[in-house]
């Protein structure tokens, strides 16, 4: 099948079923690329996630970007935005039209409050699959450690998820030159 055609249909799925925003379509995305049209590995994509992270605008649309403009170039990028933003689009006109005369019906309410806890088990799964990888990656303790720490400056002082992992990608960059510059220095 034609790899435009894929990268439309993939992305069109993220934007018809992302209820919730960026987080609920975090899963939905890492489905697609990763595990069924194989454009990035899990880890590639949780580099992706976290770079995305730091730039400002919903996350959904800059992952579908960036992997469409891996994927076929500028073009790409253009399909993938578009694919995730088209079902939005049309929803939002569609509901928000309609929403004042069906808000008060039982199935409504319902059909919200039921869609909740999906949402939140689709998230919990990819966290559970990031807190492997680390643990594999970096080991359990430090993973464990890590993981706490940032919880209390997330949640607890209240620091923005942005400027935290700023500072993590600040300091992997500062670590990687000096490990160099070390390098450099036992070889000199």
């Amino acid at each position: 099948m034609n790899a435009h055609w894929n990268l439309f249909i993939a992305f069109f799925r993220v934007g018809m079923l992302g209820y919730g925003g960026g987080p609920g379509s975090i899963p939905l995305i890492h489905k697609e690329v990763v595990d069924k049209y194989k454009w990035v590995t899990a880890e590639e994509f949780g580099d992706i996630l976290a770079l995305g992270n730091t730039l400002p605008g919903p996350i959904a649309t800059k992952l579908a970007g960036y992997i469409g403009f891996r994927i076929k170039g500028f073009w790409g990028m253009i399909n993938g935005v578009l694919a995730t933003i088209t079902p939005t689009i049309f929803l939002a006109i569609l509901l928000l039209t309609s929403l004042s005369n069906i808000k008060e019906f039982d199935w409504v309410q319902g059909m919200t409050a039921a869609v909740i806890p999906v949402v939140g088990v689709m998230l919990a799964v990819l966290t559970w699959q990031f807190i492997e990888k680390s643990g594999k990656g970096m080991g359990w303790i430090k993973t464990i450690t890590m993981s706490v720490i940032i919880m209390i400056v997330l949640e607890v002082i209240g620091i923005h998820p942005g400027i935290m992992i700023a500072v993590l990608l600040a300091s992997a960059i500062i670590q990687k030159d000096r490990k160099q510059q070390i390098q450099k220095e036992v070889n000199s």
